[in-house]
């Protein structure tokens, strides 16, 4: 999928809105769990619940890999049902992967080939040959961690060079040239959007998945002001203010309110 078609998707929905199916076999709904496969079924349900709404869904690889090989199972499973609904919905595996080359190739080949996902998130600090090898692979994304919403971001991402600019700066200025904004997206937290305007500036073209939005308080208005490109070019998650909007056997009705009203905020 190009930048053009993720746009063009956004358009005809009216919605920036990517699901993030963080799903915790703990959270699901208890009459789920008289299911084989109780996280699928609960994934089924929320996708269901808001397919029409959403452009993209995103599987943090951690609640499934924590499962072993039912988690596994259970996430290819997603992937291929959300596939069979629309194929148009972009599906990003958030695995924040980051290792040297021939290990990275791996990766790319388990993400892209064997599951089927159209991105994958990336720690970009072992620098473009552990990044190159997403790139290789047509219509599919790499998305690298530019600026995060946790604490810690201080630690290393707002640290200064002795250039004067942040590290987040650098490496958004070094890797927008290792590939193009129809394979390259970051991701920037939506609990920092005072920097949105100036990371908007230095990448004008690319995608910006903002995570952020809902649970950990991140503003929708100020991410839209600050963060749109000429062309819309965003991607704003919720996970847990949407899929655990409900506890009950209600639950799928519950999110698809929780994502009807931040839809509806959009301004699309």
């Amino acid at each position: 999928m190009t930048a053009a078609e993720l746009n063009r998707e956004i358009r005809r929905k009216k919605s920036y809105l990517c699901v993030g199916l963080d799903t915790d076999p703990v959270k699901v709904p208890i009459h789920l769990n008289r299911q084989v496969h109780p996280v699928f079924a609960f994934n089924k349900a929320i996708i269901d619940a808001t397919q029409d709404l959403a452009v993209a869904y995103k599987p943090n690889l951690a609640f499934y890999e924590a499962m072993g090989t039912s988690g596994l199972e259970q996430l290819e499973m997603t992937v291929d049902y959300i596939r069979s609904v629309d194929p148009s919905l972009f599906i990003i595996a958030d695995a924040k992967r980051g290792d040297i080359g021939n290990t990275a190739e791996q990766y790319a080949r388990a993400f892209f080939l064997h599951y089927d996902f159209d991105a994958i998130t990336l720690s970009p600090y072992m620098g473009q040959d552990s990044i190159e090898p997403f790139l290789q692979f047509p219509g599919k994304w790499a998305i690298l961690l530019a600026l995060t919403s946790n604490s810690g971001a201080n630690d290393f991402q707002m640290q200064r060079l002795t250039s004067g600019e942040p590290l987040y700066e650098k490496i958004l200025q070094e890797s927008s040239t290792w590939g193009t904004p129809d394979n390259l997206m970051y991701v920037v937290g939506a609990t920092r959007p005072e920097f949105l305007r100036r990371i908007r500036r230095i990448v004008p073209d690319h995608f910006l998945l903002i995570p952020g939005i809902g649970a950990q308080g991140g503003s929708l208005e100020m991410v839209l002001e600050n963060g749109r490109s000429t062309h819309g070019g965003l991607l704003i998650n919720s996970s847990r203010g949407i899929i655990y909007a409900g506890k009950g056997e209600d639950f799928a009705e519950k999110a698809r309110a929780a994502a009807h009203d931040m839809v509806s905020n959009m301004g699309l």
